[in-house]
């Protein structure tokens, strides 16, 4: 795979999990400095965790390939 390929996942990640984490720190009524702050620190680590188990599982896996019938 190429790079762009895990960068683009890891940048959506990031997002993605910075936005959930800032929101879930803020409506639990915490200081908004407080959630961006969490969120700074464990969306990097979410997307690291992320973008390592995707790296191991396709790294791992075989090509799945269909073989024809080859009746002699």
């Amino acid at each position: 795979m190429k790079l762009s390929f895990y960068l683009i996942r890891f940048f959506i990640i990031l997002a993605g999990s910075f936005v959930i984490i800032v929101g879930v720190q803020f409506f639990k009524s915490q200081n908004i400095i407080f959630a961006l702050t969490q969120g700074a620190i464990w969306s990097p680590i979410t997307a690291a965790v992320y973008i390592s188990a995707l790296v191991y599982k396709l790294r791992r896996s075989s090509a799945c390939c269909v073989r024809g019938n080859t009746k002699n």
